[in-house]
């Protein structure tokens, strides 16, 4: 089951690079960006969290929390984050619970090879934890600027 507009985030707890056991259910009181990518230190993914962390301050001036989300590693996250200098915290999904959870795994297919991976996509949750946007398919370009005015308006 696909999650809808107005549910609440899932009640999962996930290992992220500053917590090992984070309960999303736990965020509530600020607007939470959950932004799912498929792979630390590639070029599209490079670019859509260094617009985030150039961004951060404003999220933060509209009471939001951003999340990166994708299969790798803790360890691999945490290069990711001192490599680029992201002020946001990672979550490790590496059993596809929480991607699973949003419904981000889908066939993909490169140089003509099929395979299961992380469809880029964003979710924007109010201080209540409820699901107010869903963007699926995300280009990188003007993103992050999008994601911005969207919380700005709540």
């Amino acid at each position: 089951m696909t999650i809808q507009i107005g549910d609440l985030i899932p009640a999962l707890t996930v290992a992220t690079t500053k917590n090992e056991s984070l309960k999303l259910r736990s965020l509530k009181g600020k607007n939470l960006v959950l932004y799912f990518y498929p792979k630390d230190n590639t070029p599209g993914c490079t670019t859509e969290g260094q617009e985030f962390r150039d961004a951060y301050k404003d999220f933060q001036a509209a009471n939001t929390e951003i999340l990166g989300v994708s299969r790798e590693s803790i360890r691999s996250h945490q290069n990711f984050i001192n490599k680029h200098e992201f002020p946001f915290d990672l979550i490790s999904d590496p059993e596809e619970e929480l991607c699973n959870a949003m419904d981000v795994i889908k066939e993909k297919n490169m140089y003509g090879k099929k395979y299961m991976g992380i469809e880029r996509s964003t979710f924007i949750f109010d201080s209540k934890g409820k699901l107010k946007h869903e963007i699926r398919k995300v280009k990188v370009k003007g993103h992050v600027a999008a994601v911005l005015d969207l919380v700005q308006e709540f």
